[in-house]
């Protein structure tokens, strides 16, 4: 069988409850407007760096536990205790410089939020940017932030285009949530 050419392709052939299906279907390029929502999806990519997406997938529940259900004010207050903590955490990924970015990153966001009002407010105040120059902020402001991490946060939350390709049907409900690369 030939490979798949997109990630919709691959998911035609999946069951409904794969975890990749219900992310695809439910999640993939639909706009956040939540910034703890916003936060997760920052951290989740983060972590994908180097391992498999399925890996995140299986272990989400797992860092919504361990992150405070991603609640920015109180991961930006994690102190020693909770980075010891998170690198005993065989349920989510035990990489120091990941959990130090999630932490920093949430602080950096905390004050972006008092400056822009929201982390959604600082993206949208942003927008449109291409994808190197989006890269290029995101490096000024971020912690562990590359090329790959920061395209597929902008493509995963509607800021970038590219999460479907246009004849799968979940691309027709992305476009009726008025995603940010489609305004």
């Amino acid at each position: 069988m030939e490979k798949p050419k997109s990630y919709c392709e691959a998911i035609i052939m999946m069951d409904k409850n794969n975890v990749h299906r219900i992310y695809h279907d439910n999640f993939y390029g639909f706009p956040i407007d939540d910034d703890n929502e916003l936060f997760e999806r920052f951290v989740l990519e983060i972590n994908q760096a180097g391992l498999s997406w399925t890996t995140i997938l299986n272990k989400q529940e797992n860092f919504k536990k361990a992150y405070k259900n991603f609640d920015i004010k109180k991961v930006a207050a994690f102190k020693e205790k909770d980075f010891d903590r998170l690198m005993n955490d065989a349920g989510i990924i035990r990489n120091r410089l990941k959990i130090i970015a999630a932490i920093e990153n949430a602080k950096t966001i905390v004050q972006l939020q008092k400056e822009f009002g929201s982390f959604k407010n600082w993206l949208d105040y942003h927008h449109p940017k291409s994808k190197t120059e989006w890269v290029k902020i995101f490096k000024t402001h971020f912690k562990f932030t590359g090329g790959e991490i920061v395209n597929e946060f902008l493509m995963s939350t509607g800021y970038l285009s590219g999460a479907h390709v246009e004849s799968c049907p979940v691309y027709k409900k992305v476009l009726k949530s008025k995603p940010a690369f489609a305004i």
